[in-house]
């Protein structure tokens, strides 16, 4: 037929759709090499029954390499060392507030480079970072110094003196309120 590519193309994306829900649910981002490879190579896959007219074989080649993805996965999480080899390690690039140079030229990120990634996580000082890792896939992992970290629900409960566990409901500021009474308050120049 002359418009058959039509119904195969739509076959084979839908193909795909399917093939790669199966495969997994991580973004872009969060893919590690060995998960682009297989990735790439589903495409690569997918688009050539077009042109060879082979749908079937392009297809199962693409569920052969979601299995290989699966089975890649499945292998590293039980050897630990496997999953080194293939997916890597954690790379520290800060250190108690100090900058490890050779291993931003191991990652090869500039200071630069880490900079601005560090201003799109909402960082504005790279004085202001602990320690900072290049994840393996490729996110930068960080801890904030003492004075730059954001107030958090228990740092509030220790400032009003709020016992752990203690509700802000329950603190003194707010018993007042609640019981709808309010003291008097003591003009100084009448006592």
């Amino acid at each position: 037929m002359e418009y058959d590519w039509i119904w195969k193309s739509a076959i084979v994306a839908l193909a795909g759709l399917v093939l790669l829900r199966i495969a997994g649910r991580k973004s872009i981002s969060q893919m590690t090499a060995a998960t682009t490879v297989i990735m790439i190579s589903i495409g690569t896959m997918i688009v050539q029954p077009i042109a060879n007219r082979e749908i079937g074989k392009a297809v199962g080649s693409a569920a052969v390499f979601v299995l290989f993805l699966f089975l890649m996965e499945y292998l590293q999480i039980r050897w630990d060392g496997l999953e080194r080899l293939i997916s890597g390690r954690a790379v520290p690039i800060i250190e108690n507030g100090q900058l490890l140079v050779s291993n931003l030229r191991k990652t090869r990120i500039t200071v630069d480079q880490l900079e601005v990634r560090l201003r799109q996580l909402g960082v504005a000082n790279i004085g202001d970072v602990k320690n900072a890792t290049m994840e393996v896939n490729g996110q930068i992992g960080y801890e904030l110094m003492e004075h730059a970290r954001p107030v958090t629900l228990g740092d509030l409960e220790r400032i009003l003196g709020l016992q752990p566990g203690m509700s802000l409901n329950t603190s003194v500021l707010f018993q007042e309120v609640r019981q709808n009474h309010h003291p008097t308050p003591v003009d100084p120049k009448l006592q």
